[in-house]
């Protein structure tokens, strides 16, 4: 095993331990506060955004949008990661410019970076598949992307579950059903705007929403980019043992 696979095999492992944790003290109160907030958060902002996310989950799901594609064969594992590597950086840089443009044009501006920024992630998340070498013509492999997200921005309670499927996607890939019209996306959609509802409604203040803007965007997709890389990382030392010979 080469040094570089050993420290991807030791971040793995903290991030493996990070995404089992039980929820914390401070977790369930951030929850708590979120619920409080999102009660005083006007329902026009809400159908917004939840508008928003059921449109580009159903679009990940049933549409060919994002599979422009192919997965990248025959490379290895730290080939990938430094292809993976670039791709987060230029989504990250693409969405804070996006955030600080949005964040600056006021109230109904801001309220349009919620689907940009919801698309500019998805794309990223499909660009990285291909680049680990899966095939998201499958449509589940586009559910293990939807997880990927849940991971990313859901609370500890949820994380957990959802881990779970993924450290054991052969077996839980095909325990999925036929009919990808049965996807939740409605637990999708509130996880996510929960999640990012508190940062993301500052964006829309007077004077701030510019530097807000530009950097929640790019600590989002940069928790977005990282989450996603861990993920595949662990398929594909589960998939191709080979590559821990590296």
């Amino acid at each position: 095993m080469t040094p570089y696979v050993q420290a991807v095999r030791n971040e793995l492992t903290r991030w493996q331990q990070a995404m089992q944790k039980p929820p914390s003290t401070f977790g369930k109160l951030s929850t708590s506060l979120q619920r409080r907030i999102n009660r005083i958060i006007p329902d026009r902002v809400h159908a917004i955004v939840t508008a928003a996310i059921k449109q580009m989950t159903r679009g990940v799901l049933f549409g060919a949008e994002f599979l422009n594609r192919a997965p990248i064969q025959g490379q290895t594992l730290i080939q990938r990661d430094a292809a993976v590597a670039r791709r987060i950086e230029f989504y990250k840089k693409t969405s804070a410019a996006e955030g600080g443009v949005t964040g600056a044009g006021g109230f109904l501006l801001g309220l349009a970076d919620f689907p940009i920024l919801l698309s500019l992630k998805m794309k990223m998340l499909f660009e990285i598949a291909s680049l680990y070498g899966y095939s998201v013509k499958d449509y589940r492999e586009r559910v293990f992307i939807l997880y990927i997200f849940q991971l990313a921005f859901s609370s500890q309670e949820s994380r957990q579950v959802v881990y779970q499927y993924i450290a054991n996607w052969p077996e839980h890939s095909r325990q999925l059903p036929d009919d990808i019209n049965q996807f939740d996306w409605l637990t999708f959609q509130q996880e996510y705007r929960d999640y990012i509802d508190l940062a993301k409604m500052a964006q829309l203040i007077p004077g701030i929403g510019a530097a807000v803007g530009i950097v929640v965007n790019y600590r989002l997709v940069n928790q977005l980019g990282r989450t996603a890389m861990n993920a595949y990382r662990m398929r594909l030392l589960q998939d191709q043992p080979a590559l821990l010979r590296e």
